[in-house]
């Protein structure tokens, strides 16, 4: 036919059809694929425990139509004779296109890692959701960053000057920001090294309270007398910080003074009658029970033991438990406790 046989930029109108086929069939063909891989690949994961099907998945449901357009406009462009700053202009195309779906793609392994990560330590140690984020922002920002560059150099653009540029200018926002970006780091490190955890017990200074929420820049701390107390993470990690969630057992040191009336052997008896009620408590390991020192006004016995479970409520009470058995045992003995008090001697001189 004299119409197929017409040229039409440097192409048949038939060949230009041809091309159009392929272009379409390459695209109607590559959504089927797409969603038919989609389905299986979700089907499997919810019959299977790993997850890596999951991630399968949802790279390929990612997947862009702009970049099934831009293969299909590059398959069909093989049978056409094209000139050859076309053909530059469609290859710059396909790869400016590929690099956008690999940021797609690198954001969604970058979802998975993080969700990955909060999934298995979260309910170990509850860390900051907040930071997990943050590394997901981060990590986007990269991914972006490096693609833009990239497409910025395919489509013939000098980036040397431009990431030279860059770097000054990120030498001089970071100078600015020295501030944020430190809180923002020590953020990272909180929740990586992990010094302490949201709804753990903590002592900064002469501060303490529950942490409740570790943010980018502060962390907040419900104090015991109910006010919110903020600390700014760089600050927070220059502190020492004690972290009582931690604590495996609690050490407990007493000291009971009894009056100096008290009889030699009923002092000596006292280290045994301690020892007899501290050992007759649940979740305690006793230590040393001495007459230590001649005080002020008594006589000061002194006991260590531990308490085997670090809950504050469960020290007090055992001491309060200790404290009563005290009581009693010492009035049945005949023992009394000391307070504080002055003996005056009046010398009355001779006339």
């Amino acid at each position: 036919m004299p119409l197929l046989n017409t040229v039409f930029y440097h192409n048949t109108v038939q060949t230009w059809i041809i091309a159009l086929g392929v272009v379409v069939v390459a695209f109607v063909a590559l959504r089927l694929l797409k969603g038919l891989l989609h389905r299986r690949f979700a089907a499997l994961a919810k019959r299977t425990a790993t997850d890596i099907d999951d991630l399968i998945a949802d790279l390929i449901g990612r997947v862009k139509l702009y970049f099934l357009l831009a293969v299909a406009l590059y398959a069909g462009s093989q049978f056409l004779t094209l000139p050859e700053a076309l053909k530059t202009f469609l290859q710059k195309l396909a790869v400016v296109t590929f690099l956008l779906q690999a940021v797609v793609w690198g954001g969604a392994v970058l979802d998975f890692l993080i969700h990955r990560a909060r999934k298995k330590k979260g309910e170990e140690d509850k860390a900051g959701l907040t930071t997990f984020s943050a590394l997901a922002f981060a990590g986007r920002l990269v991914l972006w960053s490096v693609a833009l560059l990239l497409v910025l150099d395919n489509l013939g653009v000098d980036i040397t000057a431009l990431v030279a540029g860059l770097g000054v200018g990120g030498i001089a926002v970071a100078l600015a920001l020295q501030s944020i970006l430190g809180d923002l780091f020590a953020s990272m490190s909180i929740v990586l090294d992990k010094p302490f955890v949201i709804d753990d017990f903590i002592i900064v200074d002469n501060l303490m309270g529950t942490v409740k929420h570790i943010g980018l820049k502060t962390t907040r701390v419900q104090s015991l007398t109910g006010e919110e107390i903020v600390f700014s993470n760089s600050d927070l990690l220059k502190s020492r910080i004690k972290n009582y969630k931690r604590m495996i057992e609690r050490r407990i040191l007493f000291t009971v003074g009894v009056t100096y009336q008290t009889p030699a052997d009923k002092l000596e008896a006292i280290p045994g009658m301690i020892r007899e009620i501290v050992e007759a408590q649940e979740r305690v390991r006793f230590d040393r029970a001495h007459f230590k020192q001649f005080g002020a006004f008594s006589l000061d016995f002194e006991t260590s033991y531990y308490v085997t479970d670090p809950n504050y409520l469960v020290y007090m009470d055992i001491q309060q438990a200790i404290n009563l058995a005290l009581l009693r045992k010492f009035a049945a003995e005949g023992i009394k406790f000391a307070y504080p008090t002055q003996t005056i001697f009046v010398n009355t001189p001779v006339a």
